[in-house]
C-alpha cells in the first residue's frame, strides 16, 4: 500500500517545491493538490464536513501549475489532482493541461476528477447542478477521444465538436489514469463506469467507515465485469494509526492519502517524519 500526502497550497503554505521533495525523499509515492476556482459568498449547497468553508477553500492556488511546478523538483513522485472539478472545466483546455503536465513530468500525472458539491461554485461556470454528472461523464469520454486520436470528434448532448487536431498527447498510454472521487455507491458506479481507480473519503455524512462496503464494491465491479485491479481504490483521509493502516493495507486498499494542513516547513515536516516511519513499518 502506497502513501500520498495532499495540501491546499496557499500563499500562506508550504510551496510546491518545498513540499514535493519532502515527501518524494521520506518515502511518498505521490502528491495531490484539490481545486476551486473560487467560493461564491452565497450557500445553495452545505458543506460536505459539515459547518462553514476553511479559508483554504477560498485562496488554494491552480493545480497544474502547482503540480508543474513540483514535476520541474522531483524524478519519482506522482503528482494527482485530488480532484478537478471537470464539470466547471472546458474539456478542450482541461486535456491540454492533462497532456502537458503529463509530458513534463515524463508521466507521472495521475487525473483525479470529481463532479463537485458547490452549486453556487458551478452556476457561475455555466453549469447547471441538476445535470453536471451527465456533463461530467461526457467531457470524460471527450477529454479520452482528444488524448488518443490525431483527428479529434465528439458529439454528445453537451459536449459538441468536428474534427480537430491538438497536441501534445500524453506520455501514459493511452492516458493517465482517471481516479474518480465520490461518496458510495454513486462515486463508486462513476468509477466502475469510466473511471480507472476510486477515490473515497474514509468517512462521510451516509457511513462511519468506507472500509465496511469494500464487500459491496466489489460485488458491484463483478456486475460491472471490471477486474478489482483496474480500479484501485485511493483513500482520502489516512490518520496515523499503524493499526488502521494495516487493515487498509490488507483489505487491498491500493493508497491513503494524508490530508496536510496549508502551513509552512516547520509545521509540516515534522509530520511528515512521524509518517516516514509508519512508511518504514508498512514496508510501504
Amino acid at each position: 500500500m502506497r502513501i500520498g500526502g495532499q495540501m491546499f497550497f496557499t500563499d500562506y503554505s508550504m510551496s510546491p517545491t518545498e513540499l514535493g521533495p519532502a515527501l518524494e525523499e521520506r518515502g511518498f509515492d505521490s502528491l495531490w493538490v484539490p481545486e476551486h476556482s473560487h467560493i461564491p459568498m452565497s450557500r445553495k449547497s452545505p458543506f460536505p464536513s459539515g459547518g462553514d468553508v476553511p479559508k483554504k477553500y477560498y485562496d488554494v492556488m491552480d493545480p497544474f501549475v502547482v503540480l508543474g511546478a513540483a514535476a520541474a523538483v522531483t524524478k519519482t513522485l506522482l503528482l494527482g489532482t485530488g480532484i478537478c472539478l471537470i464539470a466547471q472545466r472546458d474539456p478542450i483546455q482541461t486535456a491540454k493541461c492533462v497532456a502537458s503536465i503529463d509530458q513534463v513530468s515524463g508521466g507521472r500525472f495521475l487525473f483525479g476528477v470529481g463532479n463537485g458539491w458547490n452549486e453556487d461554485e458551478m452556476a457561475n461556470h455555466g453549469t447547471v447542478f441538476a445535470t453536471r454528472h451527465k456533463l461530467a461523464r461526457e467531457r470524460i469520454e471527450a477529454m479520452k477521444v482528444i488524448w488518443t486520436q490525431s483527428k479529434a470528434e465528439y458529439h454528445g448532448e453537451f459536449v459538441n465538436f468536428d474534427p480537430m487536431m491538438t497536441w501534445p498527447k500524453p506520455v501514459q498510454k493511452p492516458h493517465p489514469p482517471i481516479l474518480v472521487g465520490g461518496a458510495f455507491p454513486y462515486g463508486a458506479r462513476r468509477a466502475l463506469a469510466y473511471g480507472n481507480g476510486w477515490v473515497p473519503h474514509r468517512t462521510r455524512t451516509q457511513y462511519a467507515d468506507v472500509q465496511a462496503l469494500l464487500p459491496k464494491f466489489r460485488e458491484m465491479a463483478a456486475e460491472a465485469g471490471r477486474d478489482l485491479a483496474s480500479v484501485p481504490i485511493t483513500l482520502w483521509g489516512a490518520r496515523e494509526d499503524l493499526d488502521m493502516l494495516e487493515r487498509d493495507r490488507d483489505n487491498g486498499i491500493s493508497r491513503v492519502v494524508v490530508a496536510l494542513d496549508s502551513a509552512k516547513s516547520d509545521t509540516i515536516l515534522p509530520v511528515l517524519d512521524r509518517w516516514t516511519n509508519l512508511i518504514r513499518q508498512l514496508g510501504s
